[in-house]
């Protein structure tokens, strides 16, 4: 902006204006042009190098301006009689109100001469995507992030990033009691209670939308509850290192499988009674000294700090409740699964049992992850969810990669 009104200054405009004598003659050499005093009531008397004084070259600032009057008041009247005076448009600040607010409104042009094309509106972090991804199906893609047992939607700030950068629509979902949804875990008894934010989601989504729900650990059995309730709004399910379940199971089934592979999860386990040692749980938290080896044992450092101090308790009540899924529901919904080799708090020996027994289109695996590949291998599960939303919805492959 500095070089441009450079280009205006008084100074750089006198150099480039040629001035002429009265006789019409140019002025070089050592001979210099004539002053215009910049004052309007008197004239220039500047002497100039060599005594050479130019009377006669004296412009007065007056008459020039009333000579401009009378050429300007010739000009109008020439129009009028010749009735070419609506050739010329008013001033621009006179101009209908529509006009200017349209212009004044317009996207300011590139401070480059070159033209625009449409690849200048797309970002560079979308041009790889763009290449391998219809743009029209993009905008439909949207992900609902639904988090697992003593999580929040904070544990996905990872994947919510990657896919927004991508161009996805991702909604995190705090499911009642867990990350920042205030309410106290030990009494919420029901799995309706526990999901009521996902449903309210899902109610409150048009009806020509629908939504991937991604559920992490308990949260599978949590989006097997919505995918009953609003078939018409999940165009896919994908259960990451969760509770897959069939019909009349609930998630304790899935835990008394675990008993007998793996006690490391067990000892992390403290089970709360604010009803009384006498009445059933009321909520299971984690040994904060075991946090690290149970669930993060792959995540950086500053990641295991997060969740130590994000963590809640777990409801006990909805562990308890058992599903009831239709086929005509729950069964229409194509289900892919996320394997998590290196996990410690739902073994891939126990995801291999759920994956027999309730298989899904397709299994994924994700090398080198703990229970948390959102922390630990955020990457390889953005590839993954962005694979997955590619696949044509009327492919149904019941195979194993």
């Amino acid at each position: 902006m500095g070089n441009s009104l450079a280009c205006f200054s008084e100074k750089n405009q006198a150099t480039k204006v040629r001035k002429h004598n009265k006789n019409g003659r140019s002025f070089n050499g050592n001979v210099p042009p004539p002053c215009i005093s910049r004052s309007t009531s008197r004239k220039s008397d500047r002497i100039y190098p060599n005594s050479l004084r130019f009377d006669q070259g004296k412009c007065d600032d007056d008459f020039i301006r009333e000579q401009a009057r009378v050429a300007a008041a010739l000009l109008l009247q020439h129009h009028q009689q010749n009735g070419t005076l609506s050739q010329f448009e008013r001033s621009v600040s006179l101009r209908d109100n529509l006009t200017s607010s349209r212009k004044q409104n317009r996207i300011p042009r590139s401070s480059s001469c070159r033209a625009r094309s449409l690849s200048d509106s797309i970002p560079q972090h979308l041009e790889l995507l763009h290449q391998g991804t219809n743009v029209e199906n993009l905008k439909n893609k949207h992900f609902v992030l639904v988090h697992g047992g003593g999580f929040g939607a904070w544990c996905w700030y990872k994947t919510t990033t990657l896919l927004k950068e991508a161009g996805y629509q991702v909604d995190a979902i705090d499911l009642t009691g867990s990350g920042a949804h205030f309410f106290d875990s030990n009494n919420i008894t029901t799995l309706s209670q526990y999901v009521k934010p996902l449903t309210d989601f899902l109610e409150n989504l048009g009806d020509d939308k629908k939504v991937i729900l991604v559920g992490h650990d308990i949260g599978g059995a949590c989006i097997s509850y919505a995918m009953e309730l609003y078939p018409s709004k999940v165009s896919a399910a994908i259960f990451v290192a969760a509770a897959m379940l069939k019909n009349g199971q609930n998630i304790l089934d899935m835990f008394s499988v675990q008993l007998g592979l793996n006690n490391l999860c067990q000892r992390a386990q403290v089970f709360r009674y604010a009803n009384g040692k006498n009445e059933p749980p009321t909520a299971i938290d984690y040994d904060k000294s075991l946090l690290k080896e149970v669930l993060f044992n792959q995540t950086p450092t500053k990641d295991v700090e997060l969740a130590s101090v994000s963590m809640r308790q777990v409801p006990f009540g909805p562990l308890t409740e058992k599903l009831s899924l239709s086929a005509t529901n729950y069964g229409s919904i194509p289900r892919f699964y996320v394997k998590t080799q290196d996990d410690f708090a739902i073994p891939a020996s126990l995801q291999e049992v759920m994956i027999d027994s309730n298989q899904p289109e397709q299994v994924f695996q994700i090398k080198g992850s703990d229970h948390s590949p959102f922390l630990s291998k955020p990457q390889s599960l953005h590839k993954i969810l962005v694979e997955i939303s590619n696949i044509p919805p009327k492919m149904n492959l019941k195979t194993t990669i």
